[in-house]
């Protein structure tokens, strides 16, 4: 059973130092807003992959690709700005680690920065994904272990003030995705516990800070 550590939105000291090595994990899932430097280390120095969605406050990560190792933007060679090593699991479907995870970074527009989306922008874009988890699903018959998110679902541990709010159509992506786990950021507990909550059959679980959690793959209809 693969053990996941799962980071988001503040770095915690004690893991951006040699204390890190007591958590003997297989993947480090990174759902947003935290320094790549930090990602970087933490993939470093457990000598584990790395793979994350960019949050709200993160840089603008779109319009890159890795051709023949190099990486490009519109075709011209360019330096990618994000985690060197770091899978970015946004608007795609990743298998790492005997996992398949799916993803979606950014939050609700509320300002002109990067990874910024409205409800309809982000709809396209999990509609996207649910496509991709579908033709998976049908090639090798595995559906998603992991749905990894910034933003919460709306009404699902999301908050009322406008940057915080969640969206609406991640209870679609999990209804049609079914996955048993989904872990978001974004939503900072201020020194409050957040509960675990369901979405169907499917747990969502904030991870502002980190969570170590053990994730049975299966394979189960997507």
């Amino acid at each position: 059973m693969p053990k996941v550590l799962a980071v988001s939105d503040e770095v915690v000291e004690q893991l951006w130092s040699d204390r890190v090595h007591r958590h003997g994990v297989d993947l480090i899932v990174a759902a947003g807003d935290l320094p790549f430097d930090y990602l970087e280390f933490l993939a470093s120095a457990l000598d584990r992959p790395c793979v994350f969605v960019p949050g709200n406050h993160d840089v603008d990560l779109t319009g890159f690709a890795k051709v023949r190792g190099l990486w490009t933007k519109a075709g011209i060679p360019a330096r990618w700005p994000g985690p060197a090593g770091g899978v970015n699991a946004d608007e795609r479907v990743v298998d790492v680690a005997g996992l398949r995870v799916a993803g979606l970074g950014g939050s609700i527009r509320y300002s002109g920065g990067p990874n910024q989306w409205t409800e309809r922008q982000q709809a396209r874009r999990a509609r996207r994904v649910v496509r991709t988890a579908r033709w998976r699903r049908l090639r090798d018959g595995r559906g998603v272990d992991v749905l990894l998110t910034h933003s919460p679902p709306l009404d699902c541990g999301d908050e009322p003030d406008p940057p915080h709010r969640g969206f609406a159509c991640l209870h679609d992506a999990v209804r049609r995705m079914r996955p048993p786990l989904m872990l978001h950021g974004h939503i900072h507990p201020h020194g409050a516990v957040k509960e675990d909550r369901m979405l169907d059959s499917t747990r969502v679980v904030n991870v502002v800070g980190y969570k170590v959690l053990d994730i049975p793959p299966g394979d189960r209809p997507g």
